[in-house]
């Protein structure tokens, strides 16, 4: 409790950021957190989660996992990730073999300029049959957070256009970098 008082303190007095939403009391999710247009929104991210004290991991590219920045990450808690049916399997399992765990991650795929997001953050919790938690962080508001939960996410054509909506007015570091998915927005 000392440590999320102190990461609290570390976000929102030394950092200037205001705390919105509260993270639902469920045991397992996928949490998207967008805009991801900076290195520092993990970082923000990370402050964040630790904040609010759930057990998480966040999933970044495999090819961040060469020495000596795989120290780093693995430090942060991030768990390497390809592309594919197999990288959906990987976090499925990981979601059966925990008791409580939120899997973190951008639905953009990159911090680049993208039109069209990368879904397996949708196929990942149909597999898993846990919700998609809704987080955010906004650079003009200084506001970091969560927007709503998605339990039903039986329809991805639905669950994407409720995405879109909770991130319409949503600034990032770089916006000219953040765009939503042109298929649902």
């Amino acid at each position: 409790m000392q440590l999320e008082i102190f990461y609290k303190y570390i976000l929102t007095k030394v950092l200037g950021w205001k705390i919105n939403g509260e993270f639902p009391d469920i045991k397992k999710s996928v949490v998207i957190f967008a805009p991801h247009t900076s290195s520092w929104d993990g970082f923000f991210g990370k402050l964040y989660l630790k904040n609010i004290g759930v057990k998480h991991k966040f999933l970044s590219k495999k090819e961040l996992f060469k020495f000596p920045l795989n120290l780093l990450m693995c430090t942060y808690g991030s768990i390497p990730v390809g592309s594919g049916r197999n990288f959906i399997f990987q976090i499925s399992e990981i979601f059966n073999s925990n008791k409580e765990i939120h899997i973190v991650l951008s639905p953009e795929g990159t911090r680049k300029k993208v039109t069209k997001w990368e879904k397996g953050f949708y196929y990942i919790a149909k597999k898993a049959n846990v919700p998609i938690v809704v987080g955010y962080i906004d650079y003009k508001k200084r506001e970091i957070g969560i927007k709503g939960v998605i339990k039903n996410i039986s329809d991805m054509n639905n669950t994407m256009n409720v995405i879109s909506k909770m991130y319409k007015n949503v600034n990032a570091k770089y916006p000219e970098n953040f765009i939503l998915d042109k298929r649902y927005s």
